[in-house]
């Protein structure tokens, strides 16, 4: 239903209880951090509900949830809150153990966490290349420097022969990193897809996966709703 897709503000009405069999997200449309978690969501088939959260002007029973106000935030019928992407993705997998997502040795958790530690180090290049553009910066340093990581990347999936970061199937790193890939075009950072064949080829495997179709936007509704977050009146309802 489209229209409970609307994001709730400051002085809006606390939604009710979360229902017995259900898990509720709070979350913002547009944010790559809550797509994780809608990604295993809907991966793993849970029942949920989403609230949407208007970042820039939250509801005091959001902050009461969750003091940081950050999304993604789970909140549990028994009004268990869990916040963090990594932290709510994982709870999420052994919650509900139906289609685990994350390994179950010690070892290939271990190397599951180990490869996300690495991908939080090049997160910050998505929004600090077209930021400094914006500014008219020069950021070919910055670009050089992602080229270099997304290599890495590449050269690990030639390493490890297998289709997806974790084996031949998704597992749960390749929804955590999804998010920015999904995002190149909007960066217009794209190209940097063109000296890693093997990446690009995950890319293309990610965009057939059910969970990866249900939770995108268009790159059209993306790059307005990023223009009008760089203008600094980020329209959350954008498209709705």
């Amino acid at each position: 239903n489209m229209s409970t897709e609307k994001c709730f503000a400051k002085g809006s009405p606390a939604p009710g209880p979360v229902p017995k069999d259900s898990i509720r997200l709070y979350s913002m449309r547009f944010c790559p951090f809550a797509q994780r978690a809608r990604l295993v969501l809907n991966a793993k088939g849970i029942k949920h509900d989403i609230v949407n959260i208007n970042l820039k002007d939250k509801p005091d029973w959001f902050l009461e949830r969750n003091p940081l106000g950050f999304v993604p935030t789970l909140e549990t019928s028994a009004g268990e809150v869990i916040y963090e992407s990594p932290i709510t993705c994982e709870y999420l997998d052994e919650a509900y153990p139906e289609n685990k997502l994350l390994p179950s040795s010690p070892f290939g958790k271990a190397q599951q966490k180990m490869m996300l530690e690495n991908f939080a180090k090049i997160t910050p290049y998505f929004y600090k290349i077209p930021m400094g553009r914006n500014k008219g910066e020069d950021v070919s340093g910055l670009e050089c420097e992602l080229k270099e990581k997304l290599a890495k990347l590449n050269e690990d999936l030639v390493n490890k022969k297998t289709k997806f970061f974790g084996g031949d199937s998704v597992t749960m790193i390749d929804y955590m990193m999804w998010p920015w890939f999904e995002r190149l075009e909007l960066f217009e950072l794209k190209h940097f897809l063109n000296g890693t064949p093997e990446l690009s080829k995950w890319t293309e495997r990610m965009l057939e996966d059910p969970a990866v179709k249900a939770t995108m936007h268009s790159v059209d509704t993306c790059k307005a709703f990023y223009k009008t977050y760089i203008e600094g009146k980020p329209n959350y309802d954008y498209g709705l």
